[in-house]
C-alpha cells in the first residue's frame, strides 16, 4: 500500500489459518504485511481514505452501520489470476451481504479516493511475486471449501511503501 488508509474485513479461525499458510508459501512478504482479510476499501469500489482521516473521525462513521450488521459467512470461490498479472486471488460472491456492507461504507461520508477496479471482493493468496508456470498451477488448484465468517473491520494506514500499521478495529454486532 502507497498511501492512505484502507478497510479490511479480517478473517479469522481455522480457514484463515489455511489462507495464510498458503500466503506464507507462495508470497511470504504480503503475508508478513497484512492479516488474511477481504479488501472493503483500498482498490476495489472505494479507493483509500486519505491519510489525514483520523481513526476517530473514522469511528464515529462506522460504528453506526456495524452495529447494525451481522457477521457475514462467506465462501471462497476456485483461485484465479487477478487482472491479467501474477496477483492469484479466491474471489467471493460480489452480491449479498458484503455488497450491503461495502455499499453502506461507501455512502458513508468517509471520503474515499478514486477507486482503481470496480467491487470485487477477493481474498489475496499471492501479490509480489512472479509465479512460475508451476507454482501459478499449484496455487490455483488450492480449493477453501470451508465458509469464513468476517465479524470485524479493522483500517490500516500506510506507514510506508512496505509498512502498515492497525489504527482501528469493530465488530460487526447485528444479529
Amino acid at each position: 500500500m502507497k498511501s492512505g488508509i484502507v478497510l479490511l474485513a479480517e478473517l479469522s479461525g481455522p480457514v484463515a489459518d489455511r489462507i495464510h499458510e498458503i500466503q506464507t508459501r507462495f508470497d511470504p512478504r504480503m503475508a508478513n504485511e497484512l492479516p488474511p482479510h477481504v479488501t472493503l476499501s483500498g482498490s476495489s469500489g472505494m479507493g483509500p481514505i486519505p491519510a489525514e482521516v483520523t481513526a476517530d473521525e473514522i469511528r464515529a462513521i462506522l460504528e453506526p452501520i456495524l452495529r447494525d450488521t451481522a457477521p457475514i459467512e462467506v465462501l471462497f470461490q476456485p483461485p484465479m489470476k487477478f487482472m491479467q498479472k501474477d496477483v492469484v486471488v479466491l474471489p467471493i460472491d460480489p452480491h449479498g451481504p458484503i455488497r450491503a456492507l461495502h455499499e453502506r461504507i461507501k455512502s458513508s461520508g468517509i471520503p474515499f479516493a478514486k477507486p482503481r477496479f470496480a467491487f470485487t471482493p477477493h481474498c489475496t493468496l499471492s501479490f509480489y511475486p512472479q509465479l512460475t508456470r508451476e507454482r501459478l498451477r499449484d496455487l490455483l488448484a488450492i480449493r477453501i471449501d470451508e465458509p469464513v465468517s468476517i465479524d470485524r473491520i479493522a483500517a490500516f494506514k500506510a506507514v510506508s511503501v512496505t509498512r502498515t500499521e492497525q489504527i482501528l478495529e469493530l465488530a460487526l454486532a447485528g444479529a
